[in-house]
């Protein structure tokens, strides 16, 4: 019996997965310097935003089992 592929723990931590199987994933830049940044543009960068559709086959290889 083959042994099912490891999910890659990093990868669990950086997306998330919805019901209807979308990815979503956290904007760049929501981690530093943030008192230069408009309230704006701070808020929008809190917001998930789903993975844009070249980076889902990646995806999928990093999380075998939880993306269809």
């Amino acid at each position: 019996m083959a042994k099912a592929a490891k999910t890659k723990r990093t990868a669990v931590k950086r997306f998330k997965i919805t019901g209807s199987g979308k990815v979503l994933h956290q904007r760049v830049g929501g981690q530093h310097y943030m008192l230069k940044k408009s309230k704006r543009r701070r808020r929008d960068l809190q917001r998930a935003v789903e993975l844009h559709p070249s980076n889902i086959r990646k995806v999928k290889a990093l999380l075998p089992g939880q993306v269809e």
